[in-house]
């Protein structure tokens, strides 16, 4: 694993915008994206020197639910340790918040379901399964 710092701490729309495009995220609507990303529960970032290289959010209400968002790390990073390190603050922050019975829920992209399992996730029940919507 390469040394990176890791900093608790938003980040900025530009570099949030530029981790998206790197990972061939759609782009956001800068308003929404800069008002999601003010009402976060907890960010994290990762920096090779100043430059952010990856990040991941944690939303929700704080009590009860507890979503883990934006797990992104810059190709150029991928598979070095990064996502683990992103990974490890933001669950870190949840074992600190939530309390017995918490829901604690994300959606993985392809292939990374065993990835997420190391950390204490499991895939839906088939009879249960997650739903999504989005506006266009």
């Amino acid at each position: 694993m390469e040394i990176m710092n890791i900093e608790h701490r938003l980040p900025s729309l530009s570099e949030y915008n530029k981790l998206r495009s790197a990972v061939g995220w759609d782009g956001a609507d800068e308003q929404a994206a800069s008002e999601a990303l003010r009402h976060s529960l907890f960010s994290v970032v990762a920096l090779d020197g100043d430059a952010v290289i990856g990040c991941g959010r944690v939303v929700g209400d704080g009590g009860l639910y507890f979503y883990i968002q934006d797990l992104i790390v810059h190709p150029d990073y991928q598979h070095r340790g990064c996502g683990k390190l992103l990974m490890t603050e933001l669950m870190s922050f949840v074992k600190k918040k939530a309390r017995s019975g918490a829901f604690i829920g994300l959606m993985a992209a392809e292939g990374l379901g065993k990835y997420y399992e190391s950390f204490g996730f499991r895939e839906r029940h088939p009879k249960a399964p997650g739903m999504y919507q989005i506006i266009r």
